[in-house]
């Protein structure tokens, strides 16, 4: 099942935030996530809130989606307006749209026409930035060329597409529905129609040898993508891969595998000219990398639309009902969907930035971590975790090694 949302304060019924929201609005991007939750299977491993429709007793939720969405935007609107909860008004919010990134779920389960419905709306709600990012992710199974064609004609700038793995039993243990052959289709597709093309790969599955992971990576560079994300499987709790290693039907993976199929992935990237940028993505310019999850990073603002999805404004996280009969209900009732929020300290935010800064090639700045921590950071030069010649810089750029050892990195220089 997904997992649960956070704890937090109940917002007000028309989704108005804080003054502190829009403080320095103007000097940060803007973006917009459309999480579309529905999938034609749950695959075994993933905990994200997704349903079939099955579990939701039909297709009538994925017909009415389009609109619910839309009028979700309408409220983002209006909040972004900068009409705060204490009836003032503030530094409007709304600005052109950074990036658009469709995820799930499976965006491609939807018709053409509602994708293409939600991303009009959206521009013409906000604009675009001039050379805005605008990404949907699709399973190679559901997405059709005339899809991509209405989603390109629609301003799609960027497919990301649900590779995983090129080996049939490793999608097997995934629960992935596509064969192999597809792929170099659809992403034939994007690139004959101007669209950059991403592949997504995971590593670590149970009963993937060495060799099989090498196949896969192969096979992702044998269609010359502009940029891979590849990750590591994460076991979490609840999900129908945990309870098979619990049972003793799967292996569990273990770290010194993950680490090997990392070291060879890295270094076939790097020899077909795709570079890190972040520990799990890769790209062949600097142009190609996701500029959509470098709002995250860096802190930009992101509205979340659609159910489970989260935002955050100006220190401001809010999340959405999680199950779409709620989600719905509530916009129907004219209020926002939005059923929790935390206001991030500024020892919150700092903690934030350290952990989404050190594990990219540009590094956190030395001067961002505290006095407390920063005697540490000749040790973890010394250990070969951290670029020594970037550290007397003032950065702080992670090694390979230091990319495979990532989380105690941030453990040191967060503790």
């Amino acid at each position: 099942m997904p997992s649960a949302l956070p704890l937090g304060e109940t917002p007000p019924r028309d989704g108005a935030l804080p003054a502190s929201a829009f403080h320095g609005a103007g000097e940060r991007t803007l973006s917009l996530y459309v999480h579309v939750p529905f999938c034609s299977v749950r695959c075994g491993y993933c905990d994200f809130n997704t349903y079939t429709a099955t579990e939701l007793g039909g297709g009538g939720a994925q017909a009415e989606y389009a609109g619910q969405a839309v009028r979700e935007m309408d409220l983002a609107v209006q909040v972004l307006a900068g009409r705060t909860e204490d009836g003032t008004t503030a530094e409007s919010a709304n600005r052109p749209l950074h990036s658009v990134f469709f995820g799930g779920g499976t965006p491609s389960q939807l018709p053409a026409e509602d994708l293409a419905r939600m991303l009009e709306a959206a521009v013409d709600r906000w604009g675009l930035e001039p050379g805005a990012e605008v990404t949907m992710e699709a399973n190679p199974d559901s997405v059709t060329r005339p899809m991509l064609e209405r989603m390109a004609e629609a301003g799609l700038t960027r497919v990301s597409f649900g590779m995983q793995s090129a080996v049939p039993h490793v999608l097997r243990t995934l629960d992935r529905t596509h064969e192999p052959e597809r792929v170099p289709v659809v992403v034939g597709w994007a690139r004959e129609l101007g669209l950059s093309a991403s592949v997504d790969l995971i590593y670590g599955t149970p009963g993937e040898s060495l060799e099989d992971w090498r196949a896969s990576v192969e096979a992702a560079l044998a269609l010359e993508p502009d940029h891979v994300s590849a990750y590591s499987l994460i076991i979490e709790d609840g999900t129908r891969l945990a309870a098979q290693m619990r049972r003793g039907q799967v292996p569990y993976p273990s770290d010194d595998d993950a680490a090997d199929k990392y070291e060879l992935a890295d270094a076939a990237f790097r020899q077909a000219g795709l570079e890190w940028y972040e520990v799990s993505n890769f790209a062949r310019r600097p142009e190609d990398r996701s500029r959509h999850n470098y709002a995250y990073w860096r802190g930009g603002d992101w509205w979340g639309i659609g159910p489970g999805a989260h935002s955050h404004v100006g220190g401001v996280r809010f999340w959405n009902a999680k199950h779409p009969t709620a989600y719905a209900q509530r916009l129907a009732a004219g209020q926002t969907p939005s059923v929790g929020r935390e206001v991030l300290t500024a020892e919150e935010t700092a903690l934030e930035k350290l952990l989404l800064e050190v594990r990219t090639v540009d590094g956190l700045a030395v001067s961002a971590v505290s006095q407390e921590a920063r005697p540490r950071v000749a040790a973890l030069v010394a250990r070969g975790l951290v670029d020594g010649r970037e550290a007397i810089r003032g950065r702080l750029v992670l090694t390979l090694r230091g990319r495979l050892l990532a989380d105690a990195v941030v453990r040191e220089l967060a503790g």
